[in-house]
C-alpha cells in the first residue's frame, strides 16, 4: 500500500470517528464557544472536571515535563476527536478518560475551540544526542524502505507541521510524550489508526522511537493556530 493511500485511509478513519465520537457522543446543539472553553480550561467544571490548565497550562504549552502534550494550535477537530476517543475507550488514559466522560459534547467542543485558537510560543527545548536526532530526521523525512516504513512527513506534513484538520503537528512536541504515545500504539492502548500509526509503531524499535521523538522535539516547523489557516 502506498504512503499516499495509507494517509488517505488514516484521515478517513479519523474523520469517521471524529464525527460520531465512536457512536457515543450526542450531536452539538450550538456552535463551539471558545470563550466558554477558556473558562473551562482555567477553572474546570466543578465538581466533576478539574481545570485543563493544571496539566496543559492555560496557554496550551503544557507544564514542561513532557508528561502532558502541547495542545496549543492543534486543530479543534483533532482535539475534539481525541476527547471522544478517550470517552469511548479508543484511547486509554487514567487521567483523561474520566475527564472526557464527564464533559458534555458541547463542553468538549468549547475547550477544543479555545485551545485551537491559542498562539503559544515554542520555547527552546533541550536537544538530545545529535546522532539520535540524525536518525530521527532520516525516519521523519525519508522513512526506511528496507523496513517498509514510510516517512512521518508523508502524513504529518513537511517538518512535522501537521495536516489539519485530522493529522496533528509534531514539530515542537515534547519528546517524552511522542515516545510514550508510540509505545501506547505498540501495546494496543491506542486503537485508532491501525493501518498507519499502529503499524508504524510496531515496526519501530526502542531506539528508533527515541530518535523520532528527539528529532521532532527540536524541530521548529509548527504551524500557526488552526483558525488562522482557514
Amino acid at each position: 500500500m502506498s504512503a499516499a493511500v495509507t494517509c488517505v485511509l488514516a484521515a478517513a478513519a479519523f474523520a469517521s470517528l471524529g464525527l460520531v465520537g465512536a457512536g457515543v457522543a450526542a450531536p452539538l446543539i450550538r456552535p463551539p464557544d471558545a470563550g466558554r472553553g477558556a473558562v473551562i480550561a482555567a477553572q474546570g467544571v466543578a465538581p466533576r472536571v478539574p481545570a485543563c490548565a493544571q496539566c496543559h497550562a492555560y496557554d496550551g504549552a503544557s507544564e514542561g515535563s513532557g508528561a502532558f502534550p502541547r495542545i496549543a494550535g492543534q486543530s479543534s477537530y483533532y482535539l475534539d476527536k481525541q476527547m471522544r476517543d478517550f470517552a469511548a475507550g479508543v484511547r486509554t488514559n487514567a487521567i483523561m478518560t474520566p475527564i472526557a466522560k464527564a464533559l458534555s459534547s458541547e463542553e468538549v467542543a468549547d475547550v477544543a475551540a479555545y485551545y485551537a485558537s491559542v498562539a503559544s510560543p515554542f520555547l527552546p527545548l533541550k536537544r538530545g544526542d545529535p546522532t539520535l536526532i540524525k536518525r530521527g530526521e532520516q525516519l521523519a523525512q525519508i522513512g526506511d524502505e528496507s523496513r517498509h516504513l514510510q516517512s512521518c512527513d508523508d502524513c504529518h506534513g513537511p517538518g512535522g507541521a501537521g495536516e489539519p484538520p485530522a493529522i496533528p503537528y509534531l514539530a515542537g512536541q515534547y519528546a517524552h510524550y511522542i515516545a510514550f504515545e508510540l509505545q501506547m500504539w505498540q501495546r494496543g492502548f491506542r486503537k485508532s489508526s491501525p493501518d498507519a500509526m499502529e503499524y508504524i509503531a510496531k515496526h519501530l524499535d526502542d531506539r528508533e522511537i527515541a530518535a523520532v521523538a528527539a528529532y521532532f522535539q527540536q524541530a521548529r516547523g509548527a504551524p500557526q493556530p488552526a483558525q488562522s489557516k482557514e
